[in-house]
């Protein structure tokens, strides 16, 4: 498929998203956040994709918020409303995809650039990385998940500094407060995340997709009822094929040809 905002690359079992309006930063217009959307979709149902990766194109942003222009021109409550709604629909359409996903921030990720990378689950940021929600300074809020989720990585406290203020913070702070898992140098960004992306598109992917919902679904459940979701998921992965053949593998010392069944 033929994208106007993003592009989309494949290399194996890797698939790359790249939001492709550098001359404003990668803003996230309206078109784009359909495209996003689609491009998620068809990649979901692609068996033969078991890691996405986001980023940014251009050397100065991963994503510098939301269209300025099109929020400017939001007629009322209502319009404003489903604008959100769209946004927030894209984020958890990315905490939903049973493929992981990992954010290589390489700027600016603002607003709803970072709302975009804390739906994903992992970020690795550059150096030059620099993230914020500025929303106050525009007489708005957070609209894309930014309240909610800054609150649950980072704590209330966290949230409440970064969205009342509107200040940026740099990667190494964004590490030190646990918004992204790790920076590396600028023009290691992508070799490094590729590589990391390999190495989970090498593990079994029923495991894998099983993994990340008994860790994001169980985060919402007491400890007790999130403990049995998980002996659920366990349970669940015994009967498979990927599991006879993992044990195999490591009795024979040999890599294991994952099928995902």
């Amino acid at each position: 498929m033929t994208y106007e905002t993003i592009l989309v690359e494949r290399d194996g079992a890797v698939a790359t998203v790249t939001l492709n309006r550098p001359k404003v930063l990668n803003a996230l217009n309206i078109a784009m956040v359909r495209e996003l959307g689609s491009a998620f979709a068809a990649l979901e149902a692609d068996a033969a994709v078991r890691v996405v990766i986001v980023t940014g194109s251009g050397d100065k942003a991963f994503g510098a918020g939301a269209d300025i222009g099109e929020l400017g021109a939001l007629p009322n409550s209502i319009d404003a409303i489903a604008f959100v709604h769209n946004g927030q629909g894209l984020t958890l359409q990315l905490e939903r995809m049973r493929t992981p996903v990992i954010a290589a921030v390489n700027g600016f990720a603002l607003g709803g650039g970072c709302e975009l990378a804390m739906g994903c689950d992992i970020r690795i940021a550059s150096a030059k990385a620099r993230f914020g929600q500025p929303e106050v300074t525009l007489g708005l809020l957070p609209g894309y998940g930014g309240t909610q989720r800054t609150a649950r990585l980072l704590g209330r406290g966290m949230a409440m500094y970064l969205c009342l203020s509107g200040e940026l913070i740099d990667a190494n702070e964004a590490l030190r407060v646990g918004l992204v898992e790790r920076v590396v140098p600028h023009d290691d960004l992508m070799t490094e995340v590729k590589k990391l992306a390999a190495t989970i598109a090498s593990r079994a992917p029923l495991a894998v997709a099983a993994t990340k919902r008994a860790i994001d679904d169980g985060a919402e459940l007491s400890v007790a009822a999130a403990l049995e979701l998980e002996a659920l998921h366990f349970g669940s992965l015994v009967g498979t094929n990927d599991f006879r053949e993992g044990t195999k593998a490591f009795l024979e010392k040999r890599p294991a040809a994952f099928t995902a069944t």
